[in-house]
This record gives C-alpha cells, structure tokens and sequence, in this order.
C-alpha cells in the first residue's frame, strides 16, 4: 500500500489551533499516513510576514510536537525566492513516485488557484483537497473534468493568525488560540508585541 502524505502550507505566523485541528480531521477523514506542515519562506500571494521563516518554522514544530502523524518541512524555508507549490510538489514526488499526494488549503486559497504558478500541473500531480467554509465555497472551486479537486466539509473556526497577532499587540491573552508552547515561545522572542511593526 503507498503512503498517503498531506501536504499542509502556510505563512503559519503563527500557527493556530484551528491549524491543527483542521489539519487532523483531515488526516482522519482520509486516512492520511502523515500530514507535513509546510512554513513559506516567502508567500507568494501574501503581504509581509511579521515573524522570520526560522520562527515560524520552530512555532510549527512545536505545535506538532505529540502527534506522530505531523511533521514539520523546512523544504521551502530552504529554497531561495518565492515558496511556490509546484516547487514544493516535485520535492516531495522525488522523494517517493508511489505515494499519494493531497495538497491541503483553504477555500480562500483554492479561489486564486487558477493564477498558482503551473496550476494545471498542481491538479495533475496532486488531489488537492478544499476544507470548506460555508457559504464562503460557492463556485469558487472548479470542479472541472479531470481535476483532482475533493471539498472536505469541515467546522467554521473563527480563528485567524492576524487576529492573534493584533491579541499580542494590544496585550491580550491568546491562551486556547494557540498551544501553550507556542505562546511561551511567542512571549520569549518578543513576537508581535508592542513595539513591533504593524500586525
């Protein structure tokens, strides 16, 4: 039997515990061998990330820590210039042609697929699965012929990375929006607090 891997990306400044909640429904729902949280160097089709790629990076790892079934990737905190998906697909084919690949995103992200560097070769060398929000998916995932497209119905967690930045910022508790580890770390290097540039 191939593995089955998830391939989960993000800015993850920071990573939430909508994040991983989503994230292991997910790998239970389709029984996914390992799901693979991946920080971006440098997003491609989002503004300034406020935290560093080796802070998010280490964020992520330690909001993985006791689920065997995460990893953390630094496969595109590695690679130079844009963190862009295609790259980060052929990566982890050339790592195993047998396995089964499910690209994991949002319905806010799947909307702007079309404009993905090499899209067409994304659907064609992935499932790319859509955790849907209601009444945000409408036709915004197309469901073309061909496409490896699945909407996976999942809970509406109002819960954003900027909003726990702004929390941060304004000196307010972020305990239960994050785990316990990650606001000890956030504390510690001073991330987002007063002083810091603009969430």
């Amino acid at each position: 039997m191939s593995e089955r891997w998830g391939l989960f990306g993000g800015t993850f400044d920071p990573v939430h515990w909508g994040h991983l909640l989503l994230a292991e429904i997910t790998r239970q729902i389709l029984n996914l061998h390992k799901v693979f949280f991946i920080p971006a160097r440098i997003p491609p089709h989002k503004g300034n990330v406020r935290a560093s790629s080796e802070q998010r990076y280490r964020m992520a790892q330690l909001a993985c820590e006791g689920n065997p079934y995460f990893e953390v990737s630094d496969v595109e905190i590695r690679r130079e210039g844009p963190s862009y998906t295609v790259d980060t697909l052929r990566t982890f084919r050339s790592r195993s042609a047998n396995a089964e690949i499910y690209l994991i995103m949002g319905a806010d992200s799947a909307k702007d697929l079309g404009s993905w560097k090499d899209h067409e070769t994304i659907l064609e060398q992935s499932n790319v699965v859509v955790l849907g929000r209601p009444g945000l998916l409408g036709d915004a995932v197309s469901q073309r012929p061909g496409s490896r497209i699945t909407v996976l119905p999942t809970p509406l967690i109002e819960l954003s990375s900027s909003e726990i930045r702004r929390q941060v910022h304004e000196g307010r508790s972020i305990r239960y929006l994050v785990a316990d580890s990650v606001e000890k770390y956030i504390r510690a290097e001073n991330l987002y607090g007063p002083g810091k540039d603009s969430v």
